[in-house]
């Protein structure tokens, strides 16, 4: 197949990941048969360095005419006076709304390899296999906001968390079939006990679980509770919808499931037009050009890049087989390894994924 593929690396350590995997994905279309192009684009903080905002006409078009869209991350001390007329983190806001990217898509795996480098006992965390489906162009980041002087001097400032019907809707039945090809149990996260806006989540989300998805195992549970219930028993949830903030928090705490953000990735989808892929760890811009960031959670990324965009099944499970080869090896960047112990770098880990690949192309082909 033919697919045009827009990178847009960002900040910090962005542009070594997202390197990274475009080395596997030029290496999997060579393999396979396929032909993929590449175009690199700015976002974030160095697109305002360079044009003055954070997103710019010209890459909102480049990522509308893209089969897919692979980015690394945005945003770093340097962009973060709070007085400043734009943020890094406006980009993202944007592109997502701009494409109608409305779920996003962030499994939370433990590998068997990696269950001590958790802070979680070995038997709590073992056996987990979530998948968040985050709402992510309503509510709180883009409802209604503003910062006003009152009268005697104080500044009052406000963020509004909004929803329609619909929005609940969409997100709602995506998860939910999903939750149809894995173990058939859906859990929705709210605050309806404080908060309209969740009550009506709630509604919504029952109408529909009770008119189209009876076969499905269906709960409800409060995001203070789901913020427990995480560390203690995670093992116990499939699939996860909520809304943008909710699951913006509740999937950085899941993070620690696997031991690093490193080793997460994340898709953000619309119902029609290019997916965005991307790890789900920030920039983190004290160690930006060291050479050490892992690249694991971008190169996972790339997988689900090929599943959802490019319908190229075979091709994500060799490449998410060949990170999981490169963790039984014993492979670690600096993020997976108790301090003093052994790791390699970024440059070093995607060498190894290659060769894992080859490894496991070859033998499938014999």
């Amino acid at each position: 197949m033919k697919a045009h593929v827009v990178l847009l690396p960002g900040d910090g350590i962005g542009p070594e990941v997202t390197r990274s995997a475009h080395r596997v994905l030029l290496d999997v279309a060579s393999r396979f048969g396929h032909h993929m192009t590449f175009e690199e684009h700015d976002i974030g903080g160095i697109s305002i360095d360079r044009y003055g905002i954070p997103l710019t006409d010209s890459t909102v078009e480049a990522c509308r005419g893209a089969h897919a869209i692979l980015l690394g991350a945005v945003g770093g001390p340097k962009w973060d006076d709070p007085n400043a007329k734009t943020r890094p983190e406006a980009g993202l806001l944007a592109i997502r709304k701009e494409l109608g990217l409305f779920a996003n898509l962030r499994p939370i795996v433990t590998f068997p390899e990696l269950l001590d480098a958790s802070p979680l006992k070995r038997h709590i965390i073992e056996g987990t296999d979530i998948l968040f489906y985050r709402e992510l162009t309503g509510g709180l980041y883009f409802g209604p906001s503003g910062c006003e002087t009152l009268e005697n001097g104080e500044q009052r400032a406000y963020s509004t968390a909004v929803y329609t019907t619909s929005e609940v809707e969409r997100i709602v039945r995506m998860a939910a079939l999903a939750a149809r090809t894995r173990r058939r149990k859906l859990t929705m996260v709210d605050k309806a006990n404080v908060l309209e806006v969740s009550r009506l989540w709630r509604r919504v989300t029952a109408r529909i679980m009770q008119d189209e998805f009876s076969d499905l195992e269906y709960e409800v549970v409060l995001v203070d509770s789901m913020a427990m219930h995480l560390l203690s028993r995670p093992k116990s949830f499939d699939v996860v919808v909520t809304s943008n903030m909710f699951g913006d928090i509740l999937t950085d705490e899941a993070s620690m499931l696997p031991g690093s953000l490193g080793m997460l990735p994340s898709a953000s989808l619309g119902n029609s037009g290019p997916g965005l892929y991307e790890p789900i760890h920030g920039s983190a811009p004290d160690i930006a050009g060291r050479g050490i960031a892992n690249p694991l959670a971008t190169i996972l990324a790339s997988a689900m890049l090929c599943r959802h965009s490019l319908g190229l099944e075979q091709e994500a499970a060799v490449i998410e087989q060949s990170v999981r080869k490169v963790l039984a090896d014993g492979f670690r960047t600096a993020d997976l390894v108790a301090r003093g112990q052994p790791s390699i770098g970024t440059e070093a880990m995607t060498d190894q994924v290659l060769s894992a690949l080859e490894q496991i192309q070859s033998t499938t082909h014999a």
